[in-house]
């Protein structure tokens, strides 16, 4: 069921006085996520009709615009990326970490995205995959999935990562599995410390190679002493680092993947209303016990904040690490079913075509006819930038 309010009504409403207002200050993948938002599942796109073959009712179905920032668009691909990650699901405990940067490192990423939100990446995946072969700690070769989140409640700039870690890996020797201590995976205060000077350290080399850009207020941090003076009292201060509670088992691990990693800055279920130009939402205040509390901005403001969340093209939100990693993970993960005497998963029942592939991720049906419950047949094609009237007689081609 359509929701009363969607991102896409603002933009559509909204989204061509900010272009105008704002020309010379949005990037070609902000301009291109606002174009790709007012169009989704409109007659802009093109789409299909089609007819019940029980009662005849015709339904006609516009194309999405797919764009990964889209809150209407990650249905498939959450459900997709779901099934992988289920066959790789160990029958040990996953926790959850949390990596967080300083406020004065934010607005450096702000400028910088693709490099400081891939130092953050690498910062956090590194200082967790070395706390662990610890033996100190583990003593273990492991494994992660890390999901980057830029946005907070409110819709600020908040970068920060979510990695989810099996509870244990193979020996440095790899022949025996070592797992955690229940309910407790790695000190937080020591992944803190390192975590914080990997960080600084890449940070540092990524300015003397020129990979950083300064702008507006922060143009002056393009000098070498002001870049140190930024980074100095950044050096002594606690970076946030936190163990949130380890999730039951597998299935928790797999409902927590489903509601976070294809999420977008905000969803249009947390949308209250739009009027005279001003934008309501819901959102969560975690200074004040989680509290819920409704806030209210400008159009303008709620799209300028929506826009601080589109990420670089090309640029991977979710990262997988140790073992793992795209690279071998297949044989090091036999490797970890061998080590912990369960058996490989059975492989997915193939899909004819897309609807079924959707039936048998989802549990739900694309052909069904919302009317009598038959079957939906397709019986024509929308071009692009077509509408209802224009289409018809359907082209059947």
């Amino acid at each position: 069921m359509r929701s009363a309010l969607e991102v896409a009504d603002i933009f559509r409403r909204h989204g061509a006085a900010y272009r105008e207002a704002h020309a010379g200050h949005l990037s070609r993948g902000q301009r291109r996520v606002i174009g790709a938002i007012e169009t989704c599942r409109s007659a802009a796109l093109g789409g299909h009709v089609e007819q019940c073959n029980g009662c005849g009712e015709l339904r006609i179905a516009y194309n999405s615009c797919r764009n990964r920032h889209c809150p209407k668009c990650q249905g498939l691909a959450r459900a997709q990326w779901l099934a992988d990650r289920q066959s790789e699901l160990l029958p040990v405990p996953y926790f959850h970490v949390v990596f967080t940067v300083p406020a004065p490192i934010a607005e450096i990423a702000l400028h910088n995205k693709a490099v400081v939100y891939g130092i953050l990446f690498t910062a956090a995946a590194e200082t967790l995959r070395i706390i662990a072969a610890d033996p100190r700690h583990l003593g273990a070769e492991i494994g992660l999935i890390a999901i980057l989140h830029t946005w907070g409640q409110n819709l600020h700039h908040h970068p920060h990562v979510h990695c989810v870690v099996p509870g244990g890996g193979p020996s440095a020797d790899r022949s025996r599995w070592i797992g955690c201590r229940p309910g407790f995976f790695l000190p937080v205060k020591v992944l803190s410390r390192l975590y914080r000077r990997l960080f600084l350290t890449r940070l540092q080399a990524a300015f003397e190679a020129g990979q950083l850009r300064f702008f507006g207020d922060l143009a002056s941090l393009a000098t070498p002493a002001a870049f140190a003076a930024r980074l100095r009292p950044l050096r002594t201060i606690r970076w946030v680092v936190y163990a949130k509670r380890p999730f039951g088992g597998p299935e928790q691990v797999l409902d927590y993947l489903a509601r976070y990693t294809h999420r977008v800055a905000i969803a249009n279920s947390r949308l209250v209303g739009l009027t005279e130009g001003r934008v309501s939402f819901r959102w969560k205040d975690y200074r004040h016990h989680d509290k819920q509390k409704v806030m209210t901005l400008g159009a303008d403001e709620f799209i300028r904040r929506f826009l601080l969340h589109v990420l670089p093209d090309g640029f991977h939100r979710i990262r997988h690490y140790g073992y793992l990693a795209n690279g071998g993970r297949a044989a090091k993960l036999a490797h970890c079913r061998r080590l912990l005497a369960v058996p490989e998963p059975a492989p997915p029942a193939p899909a004819a075509d897309y609807r079924e592939r959707y039936q048998q991720l989802t549990g739900r049906s694309l052909d069904l006819c919302p009317c009598c419950g038959g079957r939906m047949i397709q019986i024509g094609v929308i071009p692009r930038a077509s509408t209802f009237a224009a289409a018809a007689p359907w082209n059947t081609s």
